[in-house]
């Protein structure tokens, strides 16, 4: 799956939400704390991470690719 964005990054954090993967900027940061996401193949824990098109997040056996939106 692609999330498209219009600015040059997303913090990991939002996306989490943008992707309807969390409800709320609280358990994105617990899950991520948790170290149950991974961005490009490699375990994250910062949730002010920033993602730029070409980044991949994977969490609970989803997989998501983030793309510049035109």
């Amino acid at each position: 799956m692609t999330f498209g964005i219009t600015t040059d990054y997303i913090k990991l954090d939002s996306f989490l939400k943008g992707v309807n993967c969390v409800g709320s900027g609280g358990e994105a940061k617990i899950i991520i704390a948790e170290g149950q996401v991974r961005v490009n193949g490699e375990t994250e824990t910062r949730r002010g991470r920033k993602l730029y098109p070409g980044d991949r997040v994977a969490l609970d056996g989803h997989e998501f690719t983030v793309e510049r939106e035109r």
